[in-house]
Formats: structure tokens, sequence, C-alpha cells
């Protein structure tokens, strides 16, 4: 039996399944995420957003701290497992939608004025990826606010490096705002222009 593709959704819902509580990247617990989720809710906290899109949920821990500064979230992940999670921890959210999707094919980029990429780009080829971000930013509305936050370190699992991905985000149409490097992560804010 061949192993699934890492950018696949068998991928992530065997490593979802096989998990401890469901969190193989312990995102509820480690002191590494938890800090990471403290510097992408600082770099939002300057404003409040009406409807914010975060795909590649995962579990939902973002997701539940992004409902304190935006009236909607819809999240999503692919896989199911980790919706389930996800939909259990923002249960008492009214503002917040989980549902189990992917993050290609036809998005509705131009719903948003919040869009959060954290931990997802390095599944993407470097092409698919840059593909996703044309579309995507040529869809955004301006005065959009683009936020990514990726580990800057390597694993088989990831099609590309943290540092690539943010690199292909840059974009006539955006306007860089924040730009910082953390203890093993980097995380960038961006505002579509008009």
């Amino acid at each position: 039996m061949s192993t699934p593709s890492t950018s696949s959704a068998d991928f992530f819902e065997t490593k979802y399944r096989q998990a401890p509580d469901f969190d193989p990247w312990r995102f509820a617990t480690s002191d590494y995420e938890l800090g990471r989720y403290r510097v992408v809710m600082q770099a939002l906290k300057e404003r409040t957003y009406k409807h914010a899109y975060e795909p590649g949920c995962s579990i939902g821990v973002l997701t539940q701290q992004l409902a304190s500064v935006c009236d909607k979230v819809y999240a999503c992940d692919f896989s199911a497992t980790a919706v389930d999670v996800a939909r259990e921890r923002c249960r008492d959210l009214p503002g917040v939608t989980v549902r189990c999707a992917s993050l290609t094919g036809s998005q509705p980029w131009s719903k948003f004025d919040l869009i959060v990429l954290c931990e997802i780009g390095y599944y993407f080829t470097a092409d698919a990826w840059q593909k996703l971000v044309e579309n995507m930013v040529h869809a955004m509305r301006p005065g959009t606010v683009l936020l990514a936050c990726h580990w800057l370190g390597e694993s088989e699992d990831h099609l590309q490096r943290g540092q690539e991905v943010h690199e292909a985000i840059t974009h006539p149409l955006l306007v860089g705002t924040l730009s910082s490097c953390y203890e093993g992560f980097r995380l960038d804010r961006w505002i579509r222009t008009t």
C-alpha cells in the first residue's frame, strides 16, 4: 500500500486519528504553538474584522481566538477529524463556522476582510502556491488584511520552506505592514491596496 501524499486529506486524517487528543502537532498544549498564537493575535489587535477566513484551521485553537477580534470566522480543514474537534472547541461561538474543505479551486476571497494563512503554505508545491496567491490577491477587496505565519524549519512532509512560502506572497497589490522573525517562525502582514 502506498503512503498518501503529504498534501492529501488522507495524510492529515491519518495524523489526526493516530494522535493523542487528535492533536498531532500539539497545537493546544505546546508552548511554541501557544506562543505563536499570541504573536498572531498581537498582530491583529489593532482593529476588528467583519469576516475572517482561516483555511487549514486544524483543531480550531487559533479559530477560537480569532473570534475575539472578528464578527464572523469561516474556518476550514480537509481532515474531518480535525473539523469535528474544531467545531466542538468553538461550539459556544455563534460567529464561527467550521467546514470540511480544502484550499483549492475557486474561493470566495472577496467576502473576507481578514485572511489568515498559518502553517499551510508549505503543503503546496511552489507553483501551486504562487497560483493560489495570485488568484487570492486579485480577488481580495481593497483594505483586506492578509496575515501569514509559518515555521522556518525543515520537514520531510513539506513541499517548500516557510521562508519561500512568505516570499511568494510578495505582490504589487499588497503593501507590507509588518514582517518579523521569531524563534522558529516568521509572521508577515499585508494590506490589499486599491
